[in-house]
């Protein structure tokens, strides 16, 4: 009997989905994309409408040549690829090679496992045109960006240089925020507290200045902070108000690509990288016993809050059923997705609710049974009651100072039965005793100095939800285009934290000096929107590449020819052919290289200049760059092993 063949694109996924669809069925793995623009041109016909050049790639021939032998006299072919818009173009792009004379299908589902895929097999559909072409379209755009900047970088600042359409505004980003600290000056600023007493009582009511005359108190040095200390001493507080209310706090949606990586990095310290390939296993389907594979969680590059109708069912029942009637709202909690957001699909959550972390810990390991957790946690506190908390405030009044003294009681845990992070805590405080009216004496006083703190760098979360706010790249990128900028030396992550590198810091001025558009935020976000547009059937994607080709054209001319490229010499001579040494850039950093390049291939590390404290050596420290970060290394290595976090008396640290 012919099979019917189901193409998919991870291995991961044949063994287990052919076990769904039964002897009916032949599932075959296209390990990605097959098919896609030439790696060594450009691949698109600018005049020609900007028609694309999709090839064959030349490392995957022999695997379609096989897959086309597989498939054989079958007459029907099931495209199950990933069901985005990356998943639906490579889908697509296959049909000329192995469709011909098939009938072709389209399949999608949103979690692997046999309900969800048999559901998906009942209802075939055509090819979403539409959806090919947003993704086409934004294909094309990164590969003019990139391969028409990049190679003016090579000439003009070193080797091995890129730039990207996303890439290159989250660097400036990045550096941006790095100018912020380097340029930010601490302002000085003060505040007071005072502990009160009531007379029979011996605890303290410990309040805070919070308003002089009626407005906000700014103190903005100690000479002011005096002058309030001497005053308040001869003045008498009194309590003027006691207020008390009940407040809420909702839980959050359940999580989607973006706040999955921003969760996982602040409660776990996964970058976004790992945590990405994390997911994609916990995708993909572990093994849980007996053989059984199942994935455990749905599609994980999502911006969609959506929750099928089947899973909430399923969820409030076991919600009710777990917890109670209580901690289940009289209606599903709703959440509103952002208004690009591919509404047909679903947010991450795991592919069966009653599948508890804990149940299933022992088939997982530690870093896949964490994401679980929080997937799992996030999204059944979801569609959970909002938690109650008494707030009660007492307002003191000595002259023209208000004091405030707060704290509140947790009434109702509601979805924190599930997450309970350390802010919210409860800060319990007893008021009971306090009436208004009360005259409270004065025990202590605390004055304290502050300044204010510069602005933290970016962490993989921080910039993915900088990108997403400011409506740059989509749920798939973020990783890739953390990675690309770590992976190119542009910025080092130290301690999950992201620095632009010196190399980082000149490309991106070098590019917003040149080209202003491309490194405009507001800019890249419109093409975002442009390409919804495409998706939507509302813009035709040649027009939207004619309106972004010209100015960029214009821009790209302008740089070719003013551009200068900087020769930086140094008082070092070749030991080869004597010519004197000069700085180049690679995408490790900075490099020593001979001036009668490429006669001459001479080249060394960049030394700091700086001798190994080690006795007996006479290397000097280099700086080097390693997956974990930058570090200094002797020159002499391996002879010399020495390596430091920071240069000598600049707090020296072991690596």
């Amino acid at each position: 009997m012919v099979k019917a063949i189901v193409i998919v694109e991870s291995p991961a996924k044949v063994k287990t989905i052919n076990k769904f669809l039964g002897e009916k069925f032949k599932v075959l793995s296209s390990m990605g994309h097959l098919i896609d623009l030439p790696k060594s041109t450009l691949g698109v016909d600018i005049e020609n409408n900007f028609q694309p050049k999709f090839i064959v790639l030349r490392d995957k021939s022999k695997l379609l040549t096989k897959l086309k032998k597989e498939i054989g006299n079958a007459k029907e072919i099931y495209f199950a690829t990933d069901p985005d818009r990356e998943g639906e173009a490579i889908g697509w792009n296959l049909i000329e090679h192995i469709g011909d004379g098939k009938k072709v299908y389209r399949v999608t589902f949103q979690e692997i496992t046999k309900e969800a895929v048999l559901e998906a097999f009942k209802h075939p559909r055509e090819f979403d045109r539409k959806k090919i072409d947003a993704q086409v379209a934004r294909r094309i755009l990164d590969r003019i960006v990139g391969y028409k900047i990049s190679p003016l970088l090579w000439k003009k600042v070193g080797s091995r240089m890129s730039a990207g359409r996303v890439q290159s505004v989250a660097l400036r980003i990045i550096v941006e925020r790095e100018r912020e600290i380097k340029s930010f000056v601490p302002q000085e600023y003060w505040q007071i507290s005072v502990d009160l007493q009531k007379q029979g009582y011996t605890d303290l009511l410990n309040a805070s200045l919070e308003k002089i005359n009626g407005e906000k108190a700014e103190l903005a040095n100690k000479a002011q902070t005096d002058k309030i200390l001497a005053e308040i001493k001869d003045e008498k507080f009194v309590i003027s108000a006691i207020s008390e209310r009940e407040v809420q706090r909702r839980p959050g949606p359940p999580l989607i690509t973006s706040t999955l990586q921003q969760e996982a990095f602040n409660k776990l310290r996964f970058n976004a990288n790992r945590t990405m390939l994390i997911a994609q296993q916990l995708y993909e389907g572990i093994e849980l016993g007996n053989g059984e594979v199942l994935g455990l969680i749905t599609y994980m590059r999502t911006d969609s809050v959506n929750i099928s109708a089947d899973a909430m069912s399923k969820l409030r029942d076991f919600i009710k059923t777990s917890y109670g009637n209580k901690y289940l709202p009289d209606e599903p909690n709703k959440y509103k997705s952002k208004k690009s957001a591919q509404e047909a699909h679903e947010a991450i959550r795991p592919t069966d609710v009653l599948r508890k972390p804990e149940d299933i810990q022992k088939f997982l390991d530690p870093h896949q049974y964490k994401l679980y957790e929080l997937i799992w946690r996030r999204y059944v506190s979801a569609q959970m009651t909002a938690a109650v908390y008494e707030q009660k405030r007492v307002e003191v009044q000595s002259g023209k100072y208000q004091w405030n003294a707060s704290g509140s009681t947790l009434l109702f845990d509601g979805f924190l039965t599930l997450i309970r992070d350390e802010q919210e805590e409860e800060t319990k405080i007893d008021f009971s005793h306090y009436v208004q009216g009360d005259v409270l004496k004065l025990i202590e006083v605390h004055p304290t100095q502050h300044f204010t703190k510069p602005p933290p760098r970016f962490s993989d979360a921080s910039l993915v939800k900088a990108l997403e706010e400011d409506g740059i790249g989509r749920p798939s990128t973020y990783a890739a285009t953390v990675e690309t900028l770590v992976y190119r030396n542009y910025v080092t992550r130290e301690r999950g934290y992201l620095t632009p590198t010196e190399l980082g810091i000149s490309i991106c001025d070098l590019l917003v000096g040149y080209f202003s558009k491309i490194m405009d935020v507001g800019f890249t976000a419109q093409m975002e929107e442009k390409l919804d547009l495409v998706e939507e059937g509302n813009l035709e994607y040649p027009k939207l590449l004619a309106e972004f080709y010209k100015p960029f054209q214009e821009e790209l001319v302008f740089a070719e020819s003013n551009i200068v490229k900087q020769h930086e010499f140094v008082d070092k001579y070749c030991p080869q052919c004597g010519k004197q040494m000069q700085v180049k850039w690679g995408r490790r950093g900075k490099f020593l290289s001979c001036s009668g390049f490429p006669e001459c291939k001479f080249a060394q590390p960049f030394s700091t200049g700086v001798k190994c404290p080690l006795e007996n050596c006479g290397g000097e420290l280099i700086k080097r760059q390693s997956r974990r970060g930058a570090f200094y290394g002797c020159s002499h290595y391996p002879k010399c092993t020495y390596v430091s976090r920071e240069l000598p008396g600049e707090g020296d640290k072991a690596a």
